[in-house]
């Protein structure tokens, strides 16, 4: 199964928990069957992209990247690359290169959420996860970012925008529910 075929059968399953987010499904879907090349960057039209949001051992904090070039506190995340063979794979790849953990898992259940977004180079429909680190990890920044920090819950909306936080609530309410 390729990637492609792998998102599409991802968000045909998927269970939108709200109205706006089955239209993001729905939308995103229409965008893959009319874009064949939908999931790659070279896609100007838009192109899936896949995130994560880090969660510490003890679930009571966030790791959130200050992105290097959008200057803004987000998710570990990005673009597919051909190796990926899942959208999980993607997201957990993007988490591992970005935060520098390994080890990494995702929240079982599938994505947490999608979120639609304009970026320098094309809109972005961002399949989100909830990833968990290990007891024992250390974050390393990367290139792609000016640096790394644990925020407690209560604290992503004092530094982050309305796509991390509502990405920060929702996965907070699926780790508390199992």
């Amino acid at each position: 199964m390729s990637l492609f075929e792998d998102a599409v059968r991802r968000l045909t399953e998927w269970p939108a928990p709200d109205e706006v987010q089955e239209g993001l499904r729905e939308e995103y879907l229409r965008h893959l069957q009319s874009h064949p090349a939908g999931m790659w960057k070279a896609c100007k039209d838009g192109h899936i992209t896949a995130s994560a949001l880090v969660i510490d051992p003890g679930g009571e904090r966030v790791l959130l990247t200050l992105h290097r070039k959008l200057r803004m506190w987000l998710q570990m995340g990005g673009h597919c690359e051909p190796e990926d063979t899942t959208l999980e794979d993607a997201a957990l790849r993007e988490a591992t290169e970005e935060s520098g953990i390994s080890g990494l898992t995702l929240m079982p259940g599938g994505p947490v959420r999608l979120d639609r977004h304009q970026t320098p180079c094309a809109w972005h429909l961002d399949v989100q996860y909830a990833a968990l680190a290990p007891p024992g990890s250390l974050e390393q920044v990367s290139e792609e970012s000016l640096e790394l920090r644990w925020f407690g819950y209560g604290e992503v909306a004092t530094v982050a925008d309305e796509s991390v936080v509502s990405l920060t609530e929702r996965s907070r309410v699926l780790a508390r529910t199992g």
